[in-house]
């Protein structure tokens, strides 16, 4: 073989090396792309920036199309879900059965299942009325604001109604319900303020101020849905309405339930929060970390008769049989050793009617923003799991949320699948971006793999942009996905990045079998709520959290 074609031997032999090099460099980044979290990239992309993530992706980007919107005022009827969304925990089966909706405090799990134990004992009793018909008891939990709004669509009315406090019973009353005082304590309670160990504050009072002022920072839970929430909203208005926006203004963090406030303790990100006595002593975590500082009219578990006038006679001596065995001195007793009947010298600093409640929500939908603009994107998850009645159910819950938003806040839309794509670029939400909103949600369809936090890293950097242009403005992202991910970043490597943007993640989880476990950790990174609906109730979560964050 001559030098000549030596060297071209060489020369083919290191271009085959290359090649082949390139070749194993290829895969292994392309295996660094699939992580044990369902996607990612590798692992030094953990250190990488907002804007480096971002230019590592091809983002599309659609034209808008308009759709047509409406200004009708939605029906509640219509957005509650079949009463079956939340079923009973007790049934009766005597010839006169009285059904009775209960907060949760009352009729969940070990020490928050009191009213459980009442129903059962109740039932194995063998009470009969005056003519000898069998009574028993029906327990359903219900939170205390979605009960009223039941009994105030007329779409499903119990026996008895019995909220933690009487401010959403009088709500109800207030709004045309069917409903009356029957007694106005069931079992006794208090609201409070949780406040870390040493902090040096004793009173309510001391704690709002120190929000105000920005000394502390405090979650709360939507005064829609939670009785403890709407106790403090009305505490708060009771000082006007600045009392409430200068308070309002300094808080990060409002829970769609007091569940996840309670979450929110365990990792002491918040310096005070609320919750009710009862749960607080039976909690050894809260009980380590924070004081309780009791505020407000109290938790004393009133009774409502719903539709008194409909009743017959037998219905109406059950309903004092019921009522009058949950009072006995024997079913006090196992009150009390689930954490109730304490606090009994602290007096209510106030009631309000039912009046004034509707009064106060109507401020709080009015005054939450403090005046400010919000930026909010919208991340829907197109991948070919959501296809079916996910993405039916996400589609209708956009359109119907969209008539939450108030028009004076910026929103766009993202989609994804394998990859991302802006929909709807952010603008003010007046009527042409609604439009612009309705008609993208309108062309969205299921397809393909999932790149749920290439999503994020675009949205948040869509929201990092127009924050530019509104310094002062609140930004939010609400993800609406099954939590699933297998393509492109992993929730790990975007962490660092989502977290320095201090952007709150507030997470939608669709279908039974969503991964709630993983939208809940996205959630967590920046203290935002996370909640999982199904079919028969999403539009109705939809609207509560928009309606309390928007």
């Amino acid at each position: 073989m001559d030098k000549r074609t030596k060297g071209i031997v060489t020369v083919g032999v290191l271009m085959i090396i290359v090649m082949v090099a390139v070749i194993i460099g290829v895969v292994v980044k392309r295996a660094g792309n699939i992580s044990s979290g369902g996607g990612g990239i590798s692992g030094t992309k953990q250190d990488m920036t907002l804007d480096e993530m971002y230019n590592e992706l091809d983002v599309e980007q659609a034209t808008p199309v308009k759709g047509t919107v409406t200004l009708d005022t939605p029906d509640l009827y219509d957005e509650l879900p079949e009463i079956d969304k939340y079923p009973l925990s007790v049934e009766g089966s005597g010839d006169v059965d009285i059904e009775i909706f209960t907060s949760g405090e009352k009729a969940g799990k070990d020490n928050d299942s009191w009213l459980i134990d009442v129903a059962s004992s109740f039932n194995s009793s063998d009470v009969k009325t005056s003519d000898g018909k069998t009574v028993s008891m029906s327990v359903r939990s219900v939170p205390s604001g979605t009960a009223a709004d039941y009994i105030i669509s007329g779409k499903y009315l119990p026996d008895l109604y019995t909220p933690s406090n009487t401010l959403f019973g009088e709500y109800a009353i207030s709004n045309n319900g069917s409903l009356e005082l029957y007694a106005d304590r069931l079992v006794g309670n208090t609201a409070g303020i949780l406040v870390k160990k040493d902090s040096g504050y004793t009173t309510a009072d001391e704690v709002i101020k120190a929000v105000q002022d920005n000394k502390i920072t405090m979650g709360y839970t939507n005064p829609q849905t939670s009785a403890t929430g709407l106790n403090l909203l009305l505490t708060l208005l009771r000082g006007g309405d600045d009392n409430f926006t200068k308070f309002n203004a300094n808080i990060p963090y409002v829970a769609y339930t007091t569940q996840q406030m309670r979450d929110s303790a365990s990792n002491g990100t918040l310096d005070a929060m609320l919750s009710e006595y009862q749960a607080y002593i039976n909690d050894n975590n809260l009980t380590s970390m924070y004081d309780f500082i009791a505020f407000g009219v109290r938790h004393d578990n009133p009774v409502y008769i719903c539709n008194k006038s409909g009743k017959t006679a037998a219905e109406l001596e059950g309903v004092k049989l019921v009522v009058d065995y949950c009072k006995s001195d024997e079913m006090q007793k196992i009150a009390a050793q689930k954490g109730f009947n304490a606090n009994d010298d602290y007096t209510s600093a106030e009631e309000f009617s039912g009046a004034q409640v509707t009064q106060g929500l109507k401020t709080y939908k009015k005054t939450k923003d403090n005046g400010k603009d919000i930026i909010a994107v919208f991340v829907a998850d197109c991948s070919g799991s959501m296809d079916g009645d996910p993405m039916n159910q996400l589609k209708n819950s956009l359109t119907n949320g969209a008539q939450y938003i108030n028009d004076n806040n910026y929103v766009g839309l993202v989609s994804y699948s394998n990859s991302v794509t802006i929909e709807v670029p952010i603008a003010q939400f007046d009527l042409n971006q609604r439009s612009y909103f309705q008609g993208a949600v309108n062309n969205l369809i299921a397809s393909g793999g999932t790149a749920s936090y290439d999503a994020v890293v675009v949205a948040v950097k869509m929201i990092t942009e127009a924050k530019a242009q509104h310094p002062d403005a609140k930004c939010m992202l609400f993800l609406l996905s099954d939590g699933y991910a297998n393509n492109g970043y992993s929730m790990d490597e975007i962490t660092s990045a989502l977290r320095t943007s201090g952007i709150p993640v507030y997470t939608i989880g669709y279908g039974d079998d969503a991964d709630t476990g993983e939208l809940a950790r996205l959630s967590g990174i920046n203290e935002a709520a996370s909640i999982n609906a199904d079919s028969d109730d999403i539009i109705y979560k939809i609207k509560s959290l928009f309606n309390s964050q928007l």
